[in-house]
């Protein structure tokens, strides 16, 4: 009698012939999430010349980045609650047109404004598409591919962010910045094609769930007006009212989102689960690293090019060393995944961004070729080793099903961290002259770094909490978490 095969899955477009198969999955994430990553880190060397041809002035372009990252955060948060009801194939497909589109519209871009509202739907879609395609390349594959995947997703959100500076040195050394819009959108277009042979259909998992009217609209704001009041810097000083009441009101709505979702009895984001000792530091190492990693980059640009004279592909390259460090960092995160050592590589990327700071402290114009990509370097291991242990931190003290919306919380609380502490940096120095500037800001990053060292290391001790090996069978079986971590605290309240 003949063995009974699995049938393939079917869809309304036919079969889906590469449902199930790892390396179509990692694919389909990779073309969902990097090429709006790349987008973050390169339009910075673009400035001038987009400031020429789409006759743009730095408020409009910064306000540009800065609601695209505002979407971004925003979008996985949306998503959390839309694919309770859509099937995330839908989600997938829908948004990864949603790049397309974002990309026509920067392409046929002459002023400041359709480019901003172009880049504003790439970061929506894309923030949307880390919650539909991760949480299956994740929890989909088994625990043997598990530490892979995790060193995928290490390179995919830090790797391409890393290789920004680099594409955009060339750019704004060659020009053609339309020509790169138009190969992301081939990209995204190529997704959608691998999308439709191998995101295998599912049903929602609460078709009936409501709208969620506390946690949506506290996201909206949350991001959206701090990352305005973070943009308006660059044509004012930090006692403008239009700077100040959106980034304290929305830093409010951060704090009601989070206390809401914590209180409520069916929340949309596990807040309460990852309240303990373990996913609390792992999400403050994230949100440190990001904000510091963010900050020394841009800050690191803007005197190269202002002070030493460097041209953007100068720039470019000497920037270049980071995705190494990336490189090594998710290499090691594969190594440790299923160890007891996690909190301890996510601690030593927290180191690797306070040595980078230590090491451009130094930076003079005339050595600045020698001592930036020593500092790249640390800052590509800092942001790989630091970033992605925090988020998987986090993923694993929540039961598997629950991961998309714990990635979309730790990123939104990253992206948060990220975008406002890195332009204040970059005003500060600005304000004092980037010669002098940029020593103050770098070693207020480097403080920085410091304390939130100090607070992570103070969380572990007051939580009592021991190193342990992540039970990753149970948690992909979806049977109880893969961390079991005290309370915050824990050797207060026996106290």
């Amino acid at each position: 009698m003949r063995p009974r095969t699995r049938p393939r899955p079917r869809t309304l477009l036919g079969r889906t012939p590469l449902a199930g198969r790892y390396p179509a999955a990692v694919a389909l994430a990779l073309l969902a999430l990097c090429p709006y990553l790349v987008l973050t880190t390169a339009t910075t060397l673009m400035e001038p010349l987009l400031l020429r041809e789409l006759h743009a002035t730095r408020f409009g372009l910064q306000l540009a980045n800065g609601l695209s990252n505002a979407a971004y955060a925003f979008g996985a948060v949306a998503a959390a609650d839309i694919v309770q009801r859509v099937p995330r194939r839908h989600v997938y497909l829908v948004c990864e047109w949603g790049f397309v589109a974002g990309c026509v519209l920067v392409l046929c871009a002459q002023g400041a404004a359709v480019f901003v509202t172009g880049m504003v739907l790439q970061g929506l879609v894309t923030g949307m598409l880390l919650v539909a395609a991760l949480p299956p390349l994740v929890t989909g594959h088994g625990t043997r591919r598990l530490p892979t995947t995790a060193a995928v997703i290490s390179l995919g959100l830090f790797g391409m962010a890393t290789c920004g500076p680099l594409v955009g040195g060339l750019v704004g050394a060659f020009g053609g910045w339309r020509l790169l819009f138009a190969v992301l959108a081939v990209l995204a277009v190529v997704g959608v094609t691998i999308g439709v042979l191998a995101f295998e259909p599912n049903q929602p998992p609460a078709q009936s769930a409501a709208f969620d009217w506390l946690a949506i609209p506290l996201a909206l704001g949350a991001t959206l007006l701090p990352f305005f009041g973070v943009s308006w810097l660059t044509k004012s000083s930090f006692t403008d009212p239009l700077f100040l009441v959106p980034v304290a009101f929305g830093l409010l709505l951060g704090v009601g989102l989070v206390a809401g979702q914590y209180h409520a009895p069916r929340p949309l984001m596990p807040v309460r689960p990852i309240s303990n000792t373990l996913p609390v530091a792992g999400i403050l190492g994230a949100m440190t690293v990001g904000a510091v990693f963010t900050a020394l980059v841009e800050l690191t640009e803007g005197y190269l090019v202002d002070v030493a004279g460097a041209s953007p592909l100068q720039v470019g390259l000497l920037l270049a060393p980071q995705l190494p460090g990336v490189v090594v960092a998710a290499l090691l995160f594969r190594r440790v995944l299923p160890t007891a050592g996690v909190p301890l590589l996510a601690l030593s990327g927290l180191a690797g961004v306070a040595a980078a700071g230590a090491v451009l402290l130094t930076a003079t114009p005339s050595d600045a070729a020698v001592v930036v990509p020593f500092a790249a370097l640390l800052l590509g291991y800092g942001a790989g080793a630091g970033v992605a242990p925090g988020l998987f931190m986090a993923g694993l003290s929540v039961p598997s099903t629950q991961i998309g919306p714990t990635f979309a919380l730790v990123e939104l609380l990253r992206s948060e961290a990220a975008f406002l502490v890195g332009p204040v940096l970059l005003r500060i120095a600005d304000a004092e002259g980037l010669a002098s500037g940029f020593r103050l800001a770098v070693g207020a990053s480097l403080v920085l770094t410091v304390l939130g060292g100090a607070l992570i290391v103070g969380v572990y001790l007051l939580g009592g909490a021991r190193l342990h090996r992540p039970d990753l069978s149970a948690w992909i079986a979806g049977g109880s978490t893969a961390y079991h971590s005290p309370r915050l605290g824990a050797r207060l309240r026996k106290g």
